[in-house]
């Protein structure tokens, strides 16, 4: 390969800056055109002779020859500065010789120059600041996909980090996971702006749009990539689809509900409830009997209702519901069976018909069973077996057809156990057993029944109260201790109680009443900590459902992951919900 030397003399010749060179005595051996123009002498005229005799402007400095300094000269309405240096030269005999070198520039070239330096730094450190402020991502690469410049919002939004880009090849940041393709080498293959779609490894989602900049040869010379979070977008697109949602199922119910549809009060969106409900409809022509059991208020009288109006045999005749829990012992006998005048004291002229008698042809729906004492289990046992009942007081017997329901919220065979219900009696209830799952653990039927009761309680107040998202979030997570019938009342509350006409979070009693106490007493430690804690929930929640797992969440909050845990089990947050996991 042929070798190309630098030809020095050329550079020096050309170069703006004035040099000039004597040897050890001061004798001018060199001097370029530059030196000539900035202290107006000649070439000719200065050539083998004293430097400080044939320029003027060198006599300056001929006392400072031993200070390494720049040295301002005035001359002629010129201003020049001079610095100088020694120089060390081996001769041919390798005598070693010394030499001076001179170097000349205008003074006022210079801080001109000087000045747009630091206009030109300034204007690059403003841009810098600019491009660094911006809220999109921005990262520059060069013609061939070399990053050249990131800013901290593509940092942000991609989770990358400057020093894994600046330097590297767009090429090496492929991967199969979350960058399949580099909108910068699309760029430059199209010649064209390009838009990708990125999720990126921390489940970000990212519009990034590349756009070229071409030489005047027409090459690409850079690639500007805009990148942006639009994760915000999808979330807001989920809400709104929820909401949308939310509003169908709102004007569906009222639909229902107006054309007297097939059970409309009834919400089942469940698929555990929806298996429930297909068992119910099932059975509801058998005359078996069924034991409903679940925690109290999930909903164990709609079904043995529901039961019964699907019954063609039954529908048609009444429903008799007794709470077997709400009624005194020693009357609940005479209100099953009924009694004749002057069977007690008190008793009314002529006697009453029981409610079993009232069922005749029905269903006699027995709540909270477990509530009723032995003796009178003994009893109902007796009328299961024949038919017929024998008022308090009385003699005659009645005969009676009815399908018996029965539920509670005891684990009847442990009471079973302990002696407290009869074994021979729970094997005639127990046929078919129907288990309700509370309320929390069917969450997909918060927002129904929650719509659901909102119309009813417009309906019956004179109303239009709405509910806002924000609100129904909070009624999703809450654990709902006493299930479908603390949601009604829950609903009912707001409804009667809020001055707005979009019920907001303040208007929850869980969320006044915390803000009651706290008020009442500012100095109360249970009222602060109510508040807290309160606070600690919310914030808890919010960080699960945005980011999906409590690993996740907790690396947000900037906690241990088993924090996170412990909070969900002391907060009751149910963790098996959608996007919930514990990774």
């Amino acid at each position: 390969m042929p070798t190309h030397a630098i030809d020095h003399e050329q550079i020096i010749t050309q170069t703006p800056h004035g040099v000039v060179t004597t040897d050890s005595d001061f004798i001018v051996r060199y001097i370029n055109a530059s030196a000539e123009r900035l202290t107006d002498v000649r070439k000719q005229d200065v050539l083998e002779k004293n430097l400080f005799e044939a320029i003027p402007q060198m006599r300056k400095i001929k006392d400072r020859l031993d200070d390494s300094v720049l040295n301002r000269v005035e001359s002629g309405g010129k201003t020049i500065v001079i610095r100088h240096f020694k120089n060390m030269e081996s001769d041919e005999e390798e005598q070693r010789s010394m030499t001076y070198v001179f170097l000349i520039n205008d003074y006022n070239e210079i801080m001109s120059l000087t000045t747009e330096f630091e206009r030109t730094q300034q204007f690059i450190d403003e841009l810098q600041e600019i491009i660094e402020a911006s809220f999109d991502g921005i990262l520059v690469t060069d013609g061939d996909g070399n990053v050249l410049l990131v800013n901290q919002s593509y940092v942000r939004n991609t989770s990358l980090q400057k020093e894994e880009m600046i330097g590297h090849n767009m090429r090496e940041m492929i991967n199969p996971d979350w960058m399949k393709d580099s909108v910068a080498l699309l760029v430059i293959e199209q010649r064209k702006p390009a838009t990708l779609h990125h999720t990126t490894r921390h489940g970000r989602n990212i519009i990034a749009t590349g756009t070229p900049i071409f030489d005047k040869k027409g090459d690409i010379k850079m690639v500007v990539i805009n990148t942006r979070d639009i994760s915000e977008i999808y979330e807001l697109r989920d809400e709104l689809s929820k909401s949308k949602e939310m509003e169908k199922l709102y004007f569906r119910q009222i639909t229902d509900e107006n054309a007297g549809g097939d059970s409309p009060k009834i919400v089942i969106a469940d698929s555990k409830m929806q298996d429930i409900f297909s068992l119910a409809k099932k059975i509801a022509d058998f005359n078996t009997s069924v034991l409903i059991t679940g925690e109290s208020g999930v909903g164990k009288d709609v079904l043995a209702n529901y039961i019964h109006e699907h019954s063609s045999l039954r529908k048609d005749h009444r429903f008799v519901a007794v709470n077997c829990g709400a009624i005194p012992e020693n009357l609940l006998e005479s209100e099953l069976f009924g009694y004749d005048e002057g069977a007690f004291t008190g008793a009314v002229k002529g006697g009453k018909p029981g409610l079993i008698e009232a069922a005749n042809g029905g269903t006699l729906f027995l709540d909270e069973i477990s509530e009723m004492s032995l003796p009178l289990q003994v009893k109902l046992l007796r009328v299961i077996e024949s038919p017929t009942i024998t008022p308090v007081g009385s003699q005659r017997k009645i005969s009676v057809e009815f399908r018996l329901l029965a539920a509670t919220n005891k684990d009847l065979e442990k009471a079973v156990e302990k002696g407290a219900f009869r074994k021979d009696l729970y094997y005639r209830l127990n046929v078919v057993t129907m288990k309700i799952p509370p309320l929390r653990e069917r969450r997909d039927e918060i927002s129904a029944l929650a719509l659901r009761f909102l119309h009813m309680f417009n309906k019956q107040y004179g109303l239009d109260k709405k509910i806002t998202r924000e609100v129904m979030k909070e009624l999703e997570d809450y654990q709902w201790e006493g299930n479908v019938r603390q949601l009604k009342n829950t609903v009912e509350y707001m409804v009667v109680v809020s001055n707005n006409e979009y019920l907001q979070i303040n208007d929850l009693p869980w969320i006044q009443q915390s803000g009651s106490s706290m008020d009442a007493d500012k100095g109360d430690t249970a009222s602060y900590k109510v508040q807290v804690e309160a606070f600690e929930r919310r914030l808890l929640t919010d960080a699960l459902r945005k980011y999906g797992s409590c690993r996740k969440a907790a690396a947000a909050l900037k906690i241990d992951p088993s924090n996170v845990v412990r909070k969900m089990q002391k907060f009751k947050i149910n963790a098996e919900r959608g996007r919930i996991n514990a990774e």
